[in-house]
């Protein structure tokens, strides 16, 4: 077995009328606005989604889960990450584990990292100890600064059979 690794970047645009659903653990937003997307809109578990795939050498997020199928509408980013576990698991990988990001001006992350860390080592079926969740704002630079969107970035670890 060899150890791979990759990476992943997400960022959705905020709207009203959306919940803000990030690393399975829905928030409110202090204007009451979410995240746009065809998914429930997780960048957060969908830069770690991408990040698995990558390092176990996989097509990305949107191969398997396009925005055009109607079946995906509202999936949760939660049951992603389940599916993600079961592709890499189907070619023989091993998740070892998880560092992630988030960017994003408000609200507040840091009160939720902890229930962040189990809802997205529940889906991964991978101990909280080997999932970093961390925070950080853009300093009021760019469309992130001006509170327009959220981003993720994230790393894996995946263990995976010598080729």
């Amino acid at each position: 077995m060899i150890t791979r690794s990759g990476i992943g970047y997400d960022v959705h645009r905020l709207e009203a009328g959306r919940p803000l659903v990030l690393g399975g653990v829905e928030l409110k937003h202090p204007q009451g606005l979410g995240l746009a997307g065809h998914s429930d809109a997780d960048v957060l578990c969908h830069a770690i989604a991408d990040a698995i795939l990558g390092a176990a050498g996989l097509q990305d997020i949107g191969h398997y889960f396009p925005n055009t199928d109607e079946s995906l509408r509202g999936i949760s980013s939660l049951e992603i990450l389940r599916r993600v576990a079961g592709i890499v698991g189907e070619v023989g990988g091993r998740i070892i584990n998880i560092d992630s990001t988030l960017i994003a001006e408000e609200p507040r992350i840091g009160p939720f990292v902890p229930e962040m860390r189990a809802s997205i080592g529940r889906s991964l079926n991978l101990a909280v100890t080997r999932i970093g969740v961390k925070a950080t704002t853009n300093e009021s630079l760019g469309f992130l600064g001006r509170g327009e969107g959220i981003a993720a970035m994230a790393t894996a670890s995946v263990e995976m059979p010598e080729e």
